[in-house]
């Protein structure tokens, strides 16, 4: 845990740095992490890597939507701000982190998506409109193999874990190329884990 002294201007700061981020998160706000890990743990130094690795691995374990990391990126950024404060200050300040983040990558993500959406689905014949939605998948999963790299950075074994990446690699050109549908991938993911050959 660190101790910080945030200002208003900082929670400002954090605000306005989710609402940033939040318009290029286009394969999802998971494969932004290693932008703000890079942000929060190595430029502003708010987050230990820790943190900031636990908060994607509780967000991913937890049912509901993998977003619920951002919030716990902004709640433990309120808990290292309470310091050693307890109780309702720690809660406030908690609260506080956890409702900006989750406030800066909603709004203007959620808005052009439906302001997009409704242009699209009127504009659906158009070519340049096909073509935007081939196009984009290449982008997604280039996002989700850094986010791989981040994550695994951590555990120290990335660099050597070639069947690790081969894994990874298969299941963004399934993902891709097939219908099929992510849950048997994860699923699959799930039993080469416990069987230790990932």
């Amino acid at each position: 845990m660190i101790v910080l002294s945030l200002q208003a201007a900082d929670w400002l700061g954090l605000l306005l740095y989710f609402l940033s981020l939040s318009l290029l998160a286009v394969g999802g706000a998971i494969s932004l992490a290693p932008e703000m890990h890079r942000f929060l743990v190595d430029e502003q130094g708010w987050l230990t890597e820790l943190q900031f690795n636990a908060s994607i691995a509780i967000a991913q374990a937890a049912p509901g939507p993998n977003l619920l990391f951002v919030a716990l990126l902004g709640w433990n950024v309120g808990l290292n701000a309470a310091g050693s404060s307890t109780g309702s200050a720690a809660w406030a300040l908690g609260l506080l982190g956890a409702g900006l983040t989750m406030l800066g990558i909603l709004l203007p993500s959620a808005t052009l998506t439906w302001l997009a959406t409704r242009w699209a689905q009127r504009n659906r014949h158009r070519r340049g409109v096909r073509a935007f939605k081939q196009g984009m998948a290449p982008l997604v999963i280039g996002f989700i193999m850094a986010t791989a790299w981040v994550l695994g950075r951590g555990q120290g074994q990335i660099d050597t874990d070639a069947g690790l990446w081969l894994l990874g690699l298969v299941c963004a050109l399934l993902v891709w190329r097939t219908q099929l549908h992510l849950l048997w991938l994860l699923a699959l993911g799930a039993v080469l884990g416990v069987l230790g050959w990932v």
